[in-house]
């Protein structure tokens, strides 16, 4: 699973004009699922479902 950094440079997440992260894919802003006992935060694509984690 790729990080939310590393993507935005691939070109596979972009940033929308609020600053919230999209999938370049489809062009939807990201769901978050977090789990209380890591420190990171999966970012998932509602429509193509894929998954990134982010440093909280």
């Amino acid at each position: 699973m790729k990080s939310v950094r590393k993507a935005l440079r691939d070109g596979e997440l972009d940033k929308d004009t609020y600053e919230r992260v999209t999938c370049a894919e489809c062009g939807k802003a990201l769901k978050t699922k977090n789990d209380p006992d890591t420190i990171t935060t999966i970012r998932i694509c509602p429509d193509c479902g894929e998954e990134w984690k982010e440093l909280r």
